[in-house]
């Protein structure tokens, strides 16, 4: 132990001359003492060799210490050369290789120091300061990199903001400019509307001037050869010649011509249209709308699928296409079957009443569109012309031209008392899905796998406008009652609203992701019942938004339809049966 305390003052005094301070005195040394327990700094005096055979010669003070000023200002000219370089740096977007740090002798000398002492906690404390100094270091460069970015930042963010601020300003002046094409363009479009009743006018006057024409021209032809072949009453009873023969029967079969061309003339489209019934309608019926209806009824009518139904205009039954090939009227409330109708080959897609209510028009995969007697079932005409499965039929509210669509990506309009094709429509690039008349007017509707919604003239067979914005296939697509809204949905299950008079999207609800297979409204305008792949039936409420769901159908939903009154809804589905609701 005397050996020990002998060996004290000497390593004291060694390390302090490395350090070029006082590193103890009595008192702290008993601190040092107090705090670290076991572990605690002894004066030694190293007199002989190590066990290593190593001889340390010692260091003259003159050549390691450093006056605390002069350390002081070489510490700060070195940052400021370092923060230089680091400007320089950041300048020229480049980054520089970091140095190796080369290990200075006093933190050897200490290192090796404490290693040969055995203060191993000493030494973690000191190598943990020298590495949190470098990590300083190494922070303070990552901060002014990182300040200097946020510099930039802002700059460019400023001048977004100037350049935004610039294009606002530029906007702004083309306003005036757009506000003035707008009202040119709803000037150009009443001078259009205007034009367009003035040709019908045109027209009109036209059909009655070559119809009288035609009359004076008929009667010249009959007049003329009854003087030739009676010259005299003496000769009425006289025998019949050859030349008096044939006069006869050409002239009988003049006739003959003139009656079937009579008979197979083209129907006119109406110029005067009485004004849409359902505006009054909608206005007298201010109950409240329906939404609270309950599973009531299931009539099993079908072997496959439900694919259409419609309730007749005046009298309580309905009528339901399914892919069995055929039509059956069904009385209600009982859903008794009173007539069945059969003559496609191919299942039915879809079916419409005649204005009158006496016939029915269907659509089918056979590529035909056939018209019914509905007192008798038969059929009394098929319109053939389409290349591929027909999708949907409409009638005009006239009575005299029906409207098909079909996979073929076209749609025709037939005249049903000439019984032919009168226009043929293109514009589609894909399968046309449903068609409808605009209510009391010469306006069609069609809705395509191509995603758009066309507006056309059947008068002429031309595109008035088209609606884009469904982002899939549109399955349906009709007009509310009083014609001021097109509803359609599409096979993701999406239904969008459209303004008919401005042409523009109202609102999108998605239902999805189930598709959306026919739309219809009830007779108030204000309800819109969407069915589903899901089974679902889904009641939108136009005025509040909410959305209401009828739960019921075991399988796919393919229909739907309210009843003339809306106290009732008829669905029906992919397992043949029609659902009453109420």
């Amino acid at each position: 132990m005397a050996a020990e305390e002998g060996m004290a003052p000497s390593a004291l005094r060694v390390l302090e001359e490395a350090l070029g301070v006082g590193l103890t005195s009595a008192g702290a040394t008993a601190e040092a003492v107090a705090a670290e327990g076991a572990y605690y700094l002894e004066q030694v005096t190293i007199t002989e060799a190590s066990e290593d055979d190593y001889e340390y010669e010692e260091i003259p003070d003159d050549n390691f210490s450093i006056p605390e000023g002069e350390e002081d200002l070489a510490k700060a000219i070195h940052m400021v050369q370092e923060q230089a370089i680091d400007t320089h740096i950041l300048e020229q977007k480049t980054v520089l290789p970091s140095k190796p740090a080369v290990p200075e002798v006093i933190e050897d000398f200490l290192c090796n120091f404490l290693i040969k002492m055995g203060m191993t906690r000493t030494l973690d404390c000191f190598q943990s300061e020298c590495k949190a100094r470098e990590d300083l270091l190494k922070t303070q460069k990552e901060r002014d990199f990182h300040r200097m970015h946020h510099k930039r930042v802002v700059q460019e963010k400023n001048k977004l903001i100037n350049d935004l601020k610039g294009l606002k300003l530029h906007y702004a002046s083309y306003e005036p400019t757009i506000r003035v094409l707008h009202e040119k363009h709803h000037t150009l479009l009443k001078q259009k509307m205007l034009t367009s009743l003035e040709r019908d006018r045109a027209v009109k006057q036209i059909s009655g001037l070559q119809a009288s024409w035609r009359l004076m021209d008929t009667g010249h032809d009959i007049y003329v050869p009854e003087i030739r072949v009676v010259p005299s009453f003496e000769k009425e009873n006289a025998p019949e010649g050859p030349t008096q023969k044939g006069l006869r029967e050409a002239r009988e079969q003049n006739k003959c011509k003139t009656k079937m061309k009579d008979n197979t003339k083209d129907s006119e489209f109406p110029t005067d249209m009485m004004p849409n019934p359902n505006l009054y309608l909608c206005k007298e019926n201010i109950g409240p709308a329906k939404f609270d209806y309950k599973l009531n009824d299931i009539f099993r009518l079908h072997e496959l699928p439900v694919s259409c139904i419609i309730v007749h205009p005046r009298r309580d039954i309905l009528v339901s296409c399914g892919e069995d090939r055929l039509w059956k009227v069904v009385g209600l409330p009982k859903g008794n079957v009173l007539l069945t109708g059969f003559g496609h080959t191919d299942w039915l897609s879809n079916c419409c009443f005649h204005p009158s209510g006496n016939k029915l028009a269907t659509s089918s995969g056979d590529t035909t569109v056939k018209l019914w007697d509905l007192s008798n079932g038969n059929c009394i005409l098929t319109l053939e012309g389409h290349n591929h499965a027909v999708w949907s039929c409409t009638w005009h509210s006239c009575g005299d031209f029906v409207a098909s669509s079909s996979l073929d990506t076209t749609s025709k309009i037939w005249d049903v008392n000439s019984e032919r094709c009168r226009c043929t429509l293109y514009g589609h690039t894909d399968s046309v899905n449903s068609i409808e008349f605009f209510p009391y007017s010469n306006t069609l509707l069609t809705g395509s796998a191509d995603k758009t919604l066309s507006v056309w003239d059947a008068r002429t067979g031309k595109c008035e406008q088209s609606l884009y914005g469904h982002m899939h296939s549109i399955n349906d697509a009709t007009f509310a009652p009083r014609g001021h809204i097109i509803a359609s949905c599409d096979a993701c299950g999406v239904t969008k609203l459209w303004d008919f008079r401005k042409l523009l999207p109202i609102v999108s609800i998605d239902v999805g992701p189930s598709p959306g297979n026919e739309v219809n409204f009830d007779p108030s305008g204000r309800v819109l019942a969407q069915a589903s792949g899901n089974g679902v039936i889904h009641l939108l409420d136009l005025k509040s938004g909410q959305i209401h769901k009828l739960m019921g159908h075991e399988s796919e939903a393919h229909t739907v339809v309210f009843s003339q009154d809306g106290e009732s809804l008829f669905s029906g589905g992919s397992d043949g049966t029609v659902r009453t609701w109420s």
